[in-house]
């Protein structure tokens, strides 16, 4: 059976058509931003530069397509059409009329769906680890600038030692079936996963010990929302049933949390070692405030510019190694739309069929390439501060 296939224009104006509700509320956000920015703070003066504005909207722009993924793929990233397979793109689908916008790969998938629906999987897991790396390499990086000697010394041994394997090493070991077979990955996240529950609570107790009925709601919400996280994410046991994650991703998520944490734990000891002799600081110090109020209140608030632009950073080189791991078998399900596992599935066949390939490549660079430029406007607006 011939399958009907859609000129180059219908290609481009079908992509566009169905990205629809990524453009109306890309629009909503740009002329709001601009309207008040100056009322934005640090989010508004990015509006300042072609670069800031390029790199807000792109990372924005793939947030909402994997937040519309269900409206801008016109099908389910696994279903197989066996008409479809190795189609080129434009080409339509005989029963439902809907077209192959990108083409079909070697299973006779949609590959446009594939890549709509692998933004989703890429925005949940490298921003999510990020944070949770930061979260650990913040709360051992403050007291070991600000203290100084053995506890310095100890927790800068860890991270060196860490930081000595190679970062593809390093997750290929961590991410193997092996591994992934063994409880270690579980103990491994049942450590890191309580770093976000003390931090939160170490901040809110050294600011609001004073005013206990305050403080005690606040110790009950992050006792509450951390504990109902942490048992979802470390023992996929959420009695709700709303936060639940895979062997496979909690094995990703670990591995980067892991080979992650130390670089920021040295980024945050360097910045504590120089904020902590400035006069704001020793002003503090006279009024009698605790150590732990004056890294968290004093110094990490005035560490915040070159943290936000090395975490946009960070997301970017995870979405690669993601890729990465992805291509090599040792991300995701097989079955996975994430995009490193469709280059991988695109690869295979890409001397006679090239078009498979192109769309995930094209996503994962475009996403970097937002980050990118997002921290560089993040960095020439610290530069101002």
């Amino acid at each position: 059976m011939q399958v009907e296939t859609l000129g180059i224009f219908g290609i481009i104006f079908g992509v566009l058509a169905r990205f629809w509700p990524v453009w109306i509320v890309l629009a909503i956000i740009l002329f709001f931003s601009l309207r008040f920015r100056e009322r934005l703070g640090l989010y508004g003066q990015l509006f300042d530069s072609g670069v800031g504005v390029a790199g807000v909207m792109i990372c924005f722009f793939w947030l909402f397509t994997a937040i519309f993924a269900g409206t801008v793929a016109p099908f389910d990233p696994l279903a197989q059409f066996p008409i479809m397979k190795n189609v080129l793109p434009g080409g339509i689908e005989p029963e439902s009329g809907q077209a192959f916008l990108f083409g079909g790969d070697r299973l006779a998938r949609d590959v446009f769906s594939r890549m709509v629906y692998g933004s989703q999987i890429v925005l949940i897991i490298a921003p999510a680890a990020t944070l949770f790396a930061l979260m650990v390499g913040t709360t051992l990086g403050l007291p070991a600038g600000y203290y100084g000697g053995r506890i310095d010394s100890f927790l800068s041994f860890l991270a060196n030692l860490v930081l000595a394997f190679p970062v593809i090493l390093l997750f290929y070991l961590l991410v193997t079936p092996g591994i992934r077979e063994t409880p270690i990955p579980q103990w491994m996240a049942g450590v890191f996963f309580i770093f976000p529950i003390v931090f939160f609570v170490t901040l809110f107790w050294t600011r609001y010990r004073s005013r206990p009925q305050l403080l005690a709601i606040q110790l009950a919400l992050t006792l509450l929302i951390g504990g109902w996280a942490y048992v979802g994410l470390v023992f996929d046991a959420d009695p709700l049933g709303i936060i639940s994650i895979s062997s496979n991703q909690l094995n990703i998520f670990v591995a980067v949390v892991f080979a992650s944490s130390p670089g920021v734990f040295r980024i945050v000891r360097g910045l504590v070692m120089d904020i902590k002799t400035r006069d704001y600081v020793a002003a503090a110090q006279t009024r009698g405030e605790t150590p732990w109020y004056i890294m968290l209140w004093e110094v990490l608030p005035n560490a915040r510019g070159p943290l936000i632009v090395d975490v946009c950073l960070r997301i970017g080189y995870t979405t690669i190694l993601l890729g990465t791991l992805g291509y090599f078998g040792l991300g995701l399900a097989p079955e996975s739309p994430d995009w490193g596992t469709g280059i991988k599935e695109s690869s295979r066949l890409l001397r006679a069929y090239v078009h498979p390939a192109l769309p995930p490549v094209f996503a994962l660079m475009s996403f970097v390439l937002g980050l990118n430029l997002l921290a560089d406007a993040l960095r020439e607006q610290s530069l101002k501060d």
